[in-house]
């Protein structure tokens, strides 16, 4: 590395090594993005978090598939701890402090848990996906497309060059 920003490989021809842009993702700062993500269920506080853009996470999540998994793991995560934190506030309420006019304190419990539904609707799908499993008999069939359409990659390139020559 050079200075804090590592060094990356460019060129077609004849490769060069540069610094890697301040902008730029590295595997530090997807680390510390994908822990507060698991933290916060935040996309815009972990990018804040590591000096990206949310715009950015979301396309290097689009085109990276490794990040996308670690993405789906940390909004798991946050899932789960919201969930557990939702359930406790369920069961145990919040203590709220109710000032009197006269001066004195009252406390009750309250139980506000609109917020942490409206974060539940949010990433139900996202948590549904992570958890899903593909059925044997749906692998069997996407493996087959894949063959077949590898089939045709094949034969594609076999005419390319056949016209070719």
């Amino acid at each position: 590395m050079a200075g804090n920003r590592p060094l990356i490989l460019i060129g077609n021809r004849k490769l060069q090594i540069q610094k890697a842009a301040r902008r730029s993702w590295t595997k530090e700062k997807e680390r510390e993005f994908l822990t507060v993500l698991a933290e916060t269920c935040n996309v815009t506080k972990a990018a804040e978090a590591v000096g990206m853009s949310t715009r950015g996470a979301y396309l290097r999540r689009k085109k990276n598939a490794a990040f996308r998994a670690a993405w789906l793991e940390a909004i798991t995560t946050a899932y789960q701890r919201l969930e557990l934190a939702l359930l406790d506030r369920a069961f145990n309420g919040t203590e709220k402090v109710i000032q009197r006019h006269d001066g004195s304190e009252d406390r009750m419990r309250e139980y506000p848990n609109q917020l942490g539904l409206q974060l539940l609707k949010m990433h139900r799908s996202t948590v549904a996906e992570a958890n899903t499993e593909i059925a044997p008999e749906e692998l069997d069939e996407v493996r087959e497309r894949v063959l077949k359409k590898l089939e045709r990659l094949k034969r594609r390139r076999e005419d390319e060059q056949a016209e070719g020559q």
